[in-house]
């Protein structure tokens, strides 16, 4: 897994309230559990006129002109503004799969959906909540002008503006541990690679016929 550190990325503003994991990538590019490829069907049927389904050459289908990822001075964002209840829906895992390949890597917004935040921090992928009144604030001003960028800080936990004005944000000691380390799940238990190999070589003496 990625280590998340500092960020200055540029934000892209989706201002809908409630959007679930099957508008974040739909059903029919579920089959695959490789973690990568599914940035291209990020947000699939906002972001192209077509129906998709896995397997198209997505470079030659009609894009939609008013979506905001579309937008030009959005391109290369890794910063995602959303409204409240973000992630809601299916558990599924490959919504933070696809936001990530796709480049994001912080999403912040007033609330998420308790499976999406959970999983969010299992693949490198920061999801920040912040007061509605401040989402509002940056929807308003990464909205005035193109090239608005935020820098996140995690060892600080702290968003700060262009301006230079910071707003801090909660995370758990685990996570941020886990984050700032690059760590998922198997990460974690490899950290104690040694002992589970001093435990088996142990186990392995003492119950020689549990292993012939």
């Amino acid at each position: 897994m990625q280590a998340f550190t500092t960020l200055h990325g540029l934000v892209c503003p989706l201002d809908r309230a409630n959007v679930d994991t099957d508008a974040i990538i739909p059903k029919q590019f579920l089959k695959s559990i490789k973690r990568s490829g599914f940035g291209p069907n990020l947000f699939d049927e906002w972001r192209y006129l077509d129906h998709g389904e896995p397997g198209m050459d997505n470079s030659v289908r009609p894009l939609n002109p008013d979506f905001v990822l579309n937008l030009p001075r959005y391109r290369g964002a890794q910063v995602l503004l959303a409204r409240e209840n973000f992630g809601c829906g299916s558990s599924r895992e490959h919504a933070p799969w696809a936001l990530e390949d796709y480049g994001f890597r912080a999403v912040i917004a007033p609330s998420f959906a308790d499976i999406f935040f959970n999983n969010c921090y299992k693949n490198g992928l920061l999801p920040i909540v912040l007061p509605a009144e401040t989402v509002d604030r940056l929807f308003a001003e990464s909205q005035a002008g193109e090239g608005y960028r935020l820098t996140v800080d995690l060892a600080a936990q702290t968003v700060t503006t262009p301006s230079g004005e910071s707003f801090g944000f909660d995370i758990t000691a685990h996570r941020k541990h886990c984050l700032l380390n690059g760590l998922d799940e198997i990460g974690l238990t490899l950290a104690h690679a040694d002992k589970i190999r001093a435990f088996e070589d142990q186990r392995r003496a003492a119950q020689p016929w549990l292993f012939s």
